[in-house]
């Protein structure tokens, strides 16, 4: 194999983290704290090797076959989480050495699990990073949904293919075209978010802050208490919007914005989420209501705002949904693993593949009650390739087996049965904050040992990255070509 393109890739976004890290760098020395060195000492360095893999790996033209861009994909957010875990390393926080890749891995990857206490007291270079971090995790996520995990057949992800679609039936000609302007649709939502927060009561800082990691579906926020320390319903719902619209494909914005008006509403994948969603927020707002004794109102507002995060896998919270009574822990838990739709920020198994599997065990049902019958699964008005149900199929197995491997090792690790199968769950799936006291939504992953904490990092790439596009580089097969 070839490595020199994917290290040419790997060194031109190791360059573009190195430029980023100058922003936090700036915040710090603006207000005149220390770590400003540390920014700009880790941007020197992550520069340094970037342009040291662009100059010694030029090629003529970068063009990856299916093996390179497998390496390519796992490798770039390995290398990437290994620099921007630096600042987090020699900054003035403190944290250790895994603590910082677990905090850089989370970033990345948009899960926002954290093992920082006293965010309030953070200074705004640190909080500044984290942030950024998730934002460039989230334009990552939709390039990759894009332009590469179709052409790795990943999961079901083919569906998604440019080129099998009719040329009327493109957004734009090239992936390439595709990636740059759902990158300035979603820098323009992300301004959007900001000026919105900042008028609904936010300062600017702590706007800007959490408008990347809204439409990031993220989760990170400045402060301990996550958009609960606002108390601001104008917020709560303004943070709501921001996440659906980060859960819907970003590609369809585009569409939308070339006239094609009626994208999105047509689209069945975003008509099954929103359905779904609003029917968990109606019953977990009257479980609220007759159950807990909360005002109509205020059940609508608390079960919305965090519905909407845990199932998206933002990872906002405004209230401990831990202490809501027996019916919604179960909820909330297996809400963690829906996601989103695929082609945005969000993570998770993707809403998509349930409807593969749900019109492939229609057909097989009508099958079996009429043998000689001929039916076919549809998916949004087309047939769906019997590749992809295989594909769907392996996903649904592989996913739900590396979590139960997750869970066993936190197990064994000594953590107990609700903190281990939660944060196995809020780790492969990418949410954020798991259940229990431990590590549910008031509290942090920081008292958690090491080695569950790499482990939770390697379920969150695995996760992130569609799982067989990691799993893959650990077959034999794979490496003798």
């Amino acid at each position: 194999m070839d490595y020199r393109p994917i290290f040419l890739i790997i060194g031109a976004l190791l360059s573009v983290l190195a430029l980023v890290m100058f922003i936090p760098a700036v915040l710090d020395l603006v207000n005149d704290h220390p770590d400003w060195n540390v920014f700009v000492g880790s941007a020197c360095v992550t520069l340094f090797v970037g342009v040291s893999l662009l100059l010694t790996c030029r090629t003529g033209g970068v063009k990856l076959t299916i093996r390179q861009a497998f390496l390519m994909t796992t490798l770039s957010w390995l290398v990437l989480t290994f620099f921007a875990a630096l600042p987090f390393y020699l900054s003035t926080i403190g944290l250790s050495f895994t603590d910082s890749f677990f905090e850089a891995m989370s970033g990345l990857t948009t899960t926002g699990s954290t093992v920082i206490v006293g965010l309030d007291y953070a200074p705004h270079g640190v909080l500044i990073w984290r942030a950024l971090l998730q934002w460039l995790g989230g334009i990552g996520i939709i390039v990759m949904a894009i332009a590469i995990l179709p052409m790795l057949n990943v999961g079901g992800m083919q569906l998604f293919r440019m080129e099998s679609s009719d040329q009327s039936d493109k957004a734009m000609p090239r992936a390439a075209q595709i990636a740059s302007a759902t990158g300035i649709i979603y820098l323009i939502i992300t301004v959007i978010w900001a000026a919105g927060y900042w008028f609904a009561g936010m300062s600017g800082f702590e706007a800007v802050a959490h408008s990347m990691t809204t439409i990031a579906t993220g989760g990170f926020s400045t402060s301990d208490g996550s958009l609960g320390h606002f108390n601001n319903a104008a917020i709560d719902y303004l943070a709501t919007a921001g996440m659906l619209v980060g859960a819907l494909p970003f590609l369809l914005y585009l569409k939308t914005l070339q006239g094609e008006w009626g994208a999105l509403a047509r689209d069945v994948q975003v008509q099954w989420f929103l359905t779904v969603v609003a029917a968990i927020i109606l019953v977990m707002s009257g479980w609220l209501w007759l159950e807990n004794g909360v005002d109509p109102f205020m059940s609508l507002r608390l079960a919305t705002f965090n519905i909407v995060s845990i199932i998206t896998g933002t990872g906002y919270s405004t209230s401990d949904y831990g202490l809501w009574g027996s019916f919604a822990t179960p909820i909330f838990f297996f809400i963690m693993f829906i996601g989103g739709c695929a082609g945005s920020t969000t993570c998770g198994i993707k809403v998509f593949r349930f409807q593969v599997l749900y019109s492939a065990a229609r057909s097989q049902i009508h099958h079996l009650l009429q043998p000689n019958g001929v039916f076919i699964p549809y998916y949004n008005k087309r047939p769906i390739p019997d590749e992809v149900i295989v594909s769907v199929l392996s996903f649904f197995f592989v996913f739900f087996f590396s979590f139960s491997i997750l869970a066993l090792g936190l197990g064994i690790l000594g953590l107990d049965f609700i903190t281990a199968i939660s944060s196995a769950a809020t780790a492969i799936a990418n949410v954020g904050p798991a259940l229990g006291p431990v590590v549910g939504p008031s509290g942090t992953f920081q008292s958690l040992p090491d080695a569950a904490k790499w482990l939770m990092s390697g379920g969150m790439l695995l996760g992130r990255l569609e799982l067989f596009t990691v799993i893959v580089l650990f077959s034999r097969t794979y490496w003798r070509g």
